[in-house]
This record gives C-alpha cells, sequence and structure tokens, in this order.
C-alpha cells in the first residue's frame, strides 16, 4: 500500500514538472514573438524634421545655426553665383556628415526653389519626408527619403 502511494506522488510530481516546462515554454514563445514595430513607419517620416532640427539648432551654445551660416553666407554675397556654388559644397558635405544617403535641400523663397545640395534619384523614392526651415528672408526644404 505504501509503494502504490509513492507510484502515484511520483506520476502526479512528474506531470507538475511537465505542466511547469509547457507553461513556461509558452510564455517564453509569447515574449519572443516580434510584434509589428509602429514606430518604424514612423521614424522615416521623423528623419527629415530631425535633421532640420539638427541644422537649425545652435551647436556648443553658439550664436548662429548652421541654417544661419549659410544664410548669412548668401546674404552678405547678395546671392551670387559664387555663394550659392560654395553654400551647395558646405551642404553636401554636412549631408554627408550626418549619413544621409537620399537628400535634395533647397531655398525656396529668395532663390526661387534652387536646389543647393542633392544626392540620389528622387523619381524612384517610395517614401518622402520633407521639412522647412526658415532664416531671416530665406526659407529652406529638406526632402529625405
Amino acid at each position: 500500500m505504501l509503494d502504490d502511494k509513492g507510484n502515484f506522488f511520483l506520476i502526479e510530481s512528474i506531470l507538475a514538472i511537465a505542466i511547469l516546462l509547457m507553461a513556461i515554454f509558452v510564455v517564453n514563445t509569447v515574449i519572443s514573438i516580434s510584434s509589428p514595430d509602429y514606430s518604424y513607419d514612423s521614424r522615416d517620416f521623423k528623419t527629415a524634421q530631425d535633421t532640420m532640427e539638427i541644422l537649425s539648432g545652435k551647436v556648443n551654445f553658439t550664436d548662429v545655426s548652421f541654417i544661419g551660416s549659410i544664410s548669412d553666407t548668401l546674404k552678405d554675397n547678395k546671392n551670387s553665383k559664387k555663394s550659392v556654388k560654395e553654400v551647395s559644397e558646405i551642404c553636401k558635405n554636412k549631408f554627408k556628415s550626418l549619413g544621409i544617403e537620399n537628400y535634395q535641400f533647397s531655398e525656396n523663397n529668395v532663390l526661387n526653389g534652387k536646389v543647393l545640395a542633392f544626392k540620389g534619384d528622387y523619381s524612384n523614392a517610395a517614401n518622402v519626408s520633407q521639412a522647412t526651415r526658415t532664416y531671416g528672408e530665406y526659407s529652406y526644404t529638406l526632402s529625405v527619403w
């Protein structure tokens, strides 16, 4: 009679351990299932906004931002072809240092939509994010894809 009770408790403990292992397996599976990352879609949207924030923000607490610096260059040289070319080179170097692969940076107000810096094939762009910032009378638009 004692052996029957011992066998019953042994079978019951093995079943309890098996149920516990299955519960751990189910919880682990549920945790490791990837859920859709909704912020991934909005990350592309924020790219142009974030970049323009960097360009228009004051770095190292100086009085001039990147947008302010290129605006001053254009204004001081009365929007000459030489100053536009100089600003284009400055912009290309800046976007390269920021690691942006495909972009279009243009001035919309004074230069009437003149593209200052461009890289990539805009015609094949699927998701384009845009941001606009104004400095003085200059209005800049950045498109990133």
